[in-house]
Protein backbone atom coordinates (compact mmCIF):
# COMPACT_ATOMS: atom_id res chain seq x y z
CA UNK A 1 0.00 0.00 0.00
CA UNK A 2 1.13 3.55 -0.72
CA UNK A 3 1.39 5.61 2.45
CA UNK A 4 -0.50 8.89 2.27
CA UNK A 5 0.70 11.69 4.49
CA UNK A 6 -2.40 13.85 5.03
CA UNK A 7 -0.32 16.64 6.59
CA UNK A 8 0.65 17.78 3.07
CA UNK A 9 -2.91 19.10 2.82
CA UNK A 10 -2.06 21.72 5.45
CA UNK A 11 0.22 23.43 2.93
CA UNK A 12 -2.42 23.80 0.20
CA UNK A 13 -3.81 27.22 1.31
CA UNK A 14 -0.29 28.64 1.36
CA UNK A 15 0.50 27.23 -2.10
CA UNK A 16 -2.72 28.66 -3.56
CA UNK A 17 -2.16 32.08 -1.99
CA UNK A 18 1.47 32.12 -3.17
CA UNK A 19 0.35 31.52 -6.76
CA UNK A 20 -2.25 34.28 -6.36
CA UNK A 21 0.26 36.76 -4.92
CA UNK A 22 2.81 36.02 -7.63
CA UNK A 23 0.25 36.39 -10.40
CA UNK A 24 -0.89 39.68 -8.83
CA UNK A 25 2.59 41.21 -8.79
CA UNK A 26 3.34 39.93 -12.31
CA UNK A 27 0.10 41.42 -13.63
CA UNK A 28 0.44 44.81 -11.95
CA UNK A 29 4.13 45.13 -12.79
CA UNK A 30 3.43 44.21 -16.41
CA UNK A 31 0.62 46.78 -16.67
CA UNK A 32 2.25 49.72 -14.90
CA UNK A 33 5.74 49.17 -16.31
CA UNK A 34 4.13 50.17 -19.62
CA UNK A 35 2.51 53.31 -18.17
CA UNK A 36 4.94 56.25 -18.62
CA UNK A 37 5.51 58.46 -15.61
CA UNK A 38 4.35 61.95 -16.63
CA UNK A 39 7.30 63.53 -14.87
CA UNK A 40 9.64 61.57 -17.15
CA UNK A 41 11.76 60.55 -14.16
CA UNK A 42 13.49 57.15 -14.19
CA UNK A 43 13.64 54.82 -11.23
CA UNK A 44 17.25 55.76 -10.50
CA UNK A 45 16.48 59.48 -10.72
CA UNK A 46 13.45 59.04 -8.45
CA UNK A 47 15.66 57.29 -5.90
CA UNK A 48 18.21 60.11 -6.01
CA UNK A 49 15.56 62.82 -5.74
CA UNK A 50 13.94 61.21 -2.70
CA UNK A 51 17.29 60.73 -0.97
CA UNK A 52 18.22 64.35 -1.64
CA UNK A 53 14.87 65.50 -0.20
CA UNK A 54 15.66 63.50 2.95
CA UNK A 55 19.27 64.71 3.23
CA UNK A 56 20.72 61.27 2.49
CA UNK A 57 24.05 61.41 0.67
CA UNK A 58 25.92 58.29 1.80
CA UNK A 59 23.94 55.66 -0.16
CA UNK A 60 24.92 54.50 -3.66
CA UNK A 61 22.50 53.60 -6.47
CA UNK A 62 23.58 50.67 -8.64
CA UNK A 63 22.15 48.79 -11.59
CA UNK A 64 21.63 45.05 -11.12
CA UNK A 65 20.51 42.55 -13.74
CA UNK A 66 17.26 40.61 -13.54
CA UNK A 67 13.58 41.39 -13.08
CA UNK A 68 12.22 42.57 -9.74
CA UNK A 69 15.62 41.91 -8.17
CA UNK A 70 15.62 45.34 -6.54
CA UNK A 71 16.87 45.57 -2.98
CA UNK A 72 18.65 47.72 -0.41
CA UNK A 73 21.85 46.36 1.14
CA UNK A 74 22.30 48.11 4.51
CA UNK A 75 25.79 46.63 4.97
CA UNK A 76 27.25 48.40 1.95
CA UNK A 77 24.64 51.15 1.95
CA UNK A 78 23.72 50.42 -1.64
CA UNK A 79 20.37 50.40 -3.42
CA UNK A 80 20.39 48.02 -6.38
CA UNK A 81 17.75 48.58 -9.05
CA UNK A 82 16.87 46.01 -11.72
CA UNK A 83 16.79 46.31 -15.51
CA UNK A 84 13.17 47.42 -15.70
CA UNK A 85 13.53 49.97 -12.90
CA UNK A 86 16.92 51.69 -13.11
CA UNK A 87 16.58 53.38 -16.50
CA UNK A 88 12.81 53.10 -16.98
CA UNK A 89 10.48 56.07 -16.51
CA UNK A 90 7.27 54.22 -15.68
CA UNK A 91 4.84 54.28 -12.79
CA UNK A 92 6.04 50.82 -11.75
CA UNK A 93 9.73 51.73 -11.90
CA UNK A 94 9.48 54.85 -9.73
CA UNK A 95 7.22 53.04 -7.25
CA UNK A 96 9.68 50.17 -6.81
CA UNK A 97 12.66 52.52 -6.58
CA UNK A 98 10.87 54.63 -3.98
CA UNK A 99 10.07 51.49 -1.98
CA UNK A 100 13.77 50.65 -1.73
CA UNK A 101 14.52 54.21 -0.65
CA UNK A 102 11.81 53.70 1.94
CA UNK A 103 14.12 51.08 3.45
CA UNK A 104 17.01 53.55 3.28
CA UNK A 105 14.96 56.09 5.25
CA UNK A 106 14.01 53.39 7.74
CA UNK A 107 17.69 52.61 8.19
CA UNK A 108 18.59 56.27 8.60
CA UNK A 109 15.87 56.86 11.18
CA UNK A 110 16.59 53.68 13.14
CA UNK A 111 13.19 52.13 12.43
CA UNK A 112 13.00 49.41 15.10
CA UNK A 113 11.39 46.57 13.10
CA UNK A 114 14.11 46.93 10.44
CA UNK A 115 16.88 47.00 13.05
CA UNK A 116 15.41 43.94 14.74
CA UNK A 117 15.03 42.05 11.44
CA UNK A 118 18.62 42.79 10.42
CA UNK A 119 19.88 41.74 13.84
CA UNK A 120 18.20 38.32 13.76
CA UNK A 121 19.11 37.44 10.15
CA UNK A 122 22.20 35.33 11.11
CA UNK A 123 20.19 33.38 13.69
CA UNK A 124 17.13 32.84 11.52
CA UNK A 125 19.26 31.81 8.53
CA UNK A 126 20.88 29.13 10.68
CA UNK A 127 17.69 27.86 12.30
CA UNK A 128 15.78 27.77 9.01
CA UNK A 129 18.48 25.56 7.47
CA UNK A 130 18.71 23.31 10.52
CA UNK A 131 15.01 22.90 11.36
CA UNK A 132 13.89 20.26 8.85
CA UNK A 133 17.09 18.14 8.96
CA UNK A 134 16.86 18.04 12.76
CA UNK A 135 13.14 17.26 12.58
CA UNK A 136 13.66 14.41 10.10
CA UNK A 137 16.43 12.95 12.24
CA UNK A 138 13.97 13.00 15.13
CA UNK A 139 11.38 11.15 13.03
CA UNK A 140 13.90 8.46 12.12
CA UNK A 141 15.05 7.98 15.73
CA UNK A 142 11.47 7.92 17.04
CA UNK A 143 10.61 5.18 14.52
CA UNK A 144 12.93 2.90 16.50
CA UNK A 145 10.92 3.58 19.64
CA UNK A 146 13.40 5.93 21.25
CA UNK A 147 11.95 8.74 23.34
CA UNK A 148 14.86 10.93 22.25
CA UNK A 149 13.34 11.08 18.79
CA UNK A 150 10.49 13.20 20.10
CA UNK A 151 12.88 15.54 21.87
CA UNK A 152 14.90 16.03 18.68
CA UNK A 153 11.70 16.68 16.73
CA UNK A 154 10.77 19.35 19.28
CA UNK A 155 14.17 20.99 18.76
CA UNK A 156 13.47 21.09 15.01
CA UNK A 157 10.09 22.70 15.65
CA UNK A 158 11.64 25.35 17.90
CA UNK A 159 14.26 26.12 15.24
CA UNK A 160 11.57 26.61 12.62
CA UNK A 161 9.52 28.77 15.01
CA UNK A 162 12.55 31.03 15.48
CA UNK A 163 12.92 31.29 11.71
CA UNK A 164 9.24 32.22 11.43
CA UNK A 165 9.93 35.36 13.48
CA UNK A 166 11.88 36.73 10.51
CA UNK A 167 8.88 36.35 8.21
CA UNK A 168 6.55 37.98 10.72
CA UNK A 169 8.78 41.00 11.40
CA UNK A 170 9.30 41.46 7.65
CA UNK A 171 5.63 42.36 7.17
CA UNK A 172 5.62 45.73 9.02
CA UNK A 173 9.02 46.55 7.49
CA UNK A 174 7.73 46.07 3.93
CA UNK A 175 4.34 47.71 4.44
CA UNK A 176 5.97 50.69 6.11
CA UNK A 177 8.50 51.07 3.28
CA UNK A 178 5.65 51.07 0.74
CA UNK A 179 3.74 53.69 2.73
CA UNK A 180 6.84 55.88 2.88
CA UNK A 181 7.35 55.38 -0.87
CA UNK A 182 3.90 56.68 -1.80
CA UNK A 183 4.32 59.69 0.48
CA UNK A 184 7.75 60.53 -0.94
CA UNK A 185 6.66 60.08 -4.55
CA UNK A 186 3.84 62.54 -3.99
CA UNK A 187 5.75 65.11 -1.93
CA UNK A 188 8.70 65.10 -4.35
CA UNK A 189 6.43 65.64 -7.34
CA UNK A 190 7.48 62.41 -9.03
CA UNK A 191 3.94 61.12 -9.59
CA UNK A 192 0.61 62.84 -10.12
CA UNK A 193 -2.60 62.08 -8.24
CA UNK A 194 -3.80 59.99 -11.17
CA UNK A 195 -0.62 57.89 -11.07
CA UNK A 196 -0.78 57.40 -7.31
CA UNK A 197 -3.33 54.58 -7.55
CA UNK A 198 -1.15 52.66 -10.00
CA UNK A 199 1.87 52.99 -7.75
CA UNK A 200 -0.19 51.72 -4.82
CA UNK A 201 -1.32 48.69 -6.82
CA UNK A 202 2.25 47.76 -7.74
CA UNK A 203 3.50 48.06 -4.15
CA UNK A 204 0.39 46.45 -2.69
CA UNK A 205 0.82 43.43 -4.95
CA UNK A 206 4.50 43.19 -4.01
CA UNK A 207 3.57 43.25 -0.32
CA UNK A 208 1.24 40.29 -0.87
CA UNK A 209 4.23 38.11 -1.77
CA UNK A 210 5.61 38.69 1.74
CA UNK A 211 2.23 37.81 3.24
CA UNK A 212 2.24 34.62 1.16
CA UNK A 213 5.73 33.70 2.40
CA UNK A 214 4.69 34.26 6.01
CA UNK A 215 1.53 32.19 5.58
CA UNK A 216 3.48 29.34 3.95
CA UNK A 217 6.02 29.38 6.77
CA UNK A 218 3.28 29.34 9.41
CA UNK A 219 1.54 26.41 7.71
CA UNK A 220 4.83 24.52 7.49
CA UNK A 221 5.28 24.98 11.24
CA UNK A 222 1.72 23.78 11.82
CA UNK A 223 2.45 20.71 9.67
CA UNK A 224 5.55 19.90 11.73
CA UNK A 225 3.45 20.09 14.88
CA UNK A 226 0.81 17.84 13.33
CA UNK A 227 3.45 15.23 12.44
CA UNK A 228 4.89 15.48 15.93
CA UNK A 229 1.42 14.98 17.43
CA UNK A 230 1.04 11.65 15.65
CA UNK A 231 4.18 10.34 17.30
CA UNK A 232 3.38 11.08 20.92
Amino acid sequence: MIYFDWTWLILIPGIIFSFYAQSKINKNYSVYSRVPCKSGITGADAARRIMKANNISDVDIEHVSGELSDHYDPRSKTVRLSDGVFDAASVASVAIAAHEIGHVIQHQQGYFPLKFRNAIIPVTNLTSRMSWPIFLIGIIISSFGSRYGGIIMDVGIVCFAIALIFYIITLPVEFNASSRAITQLTECGIITDSEREGAKKVLGAAAMTYVASTLSAFLSLFRMMAIRGRRR
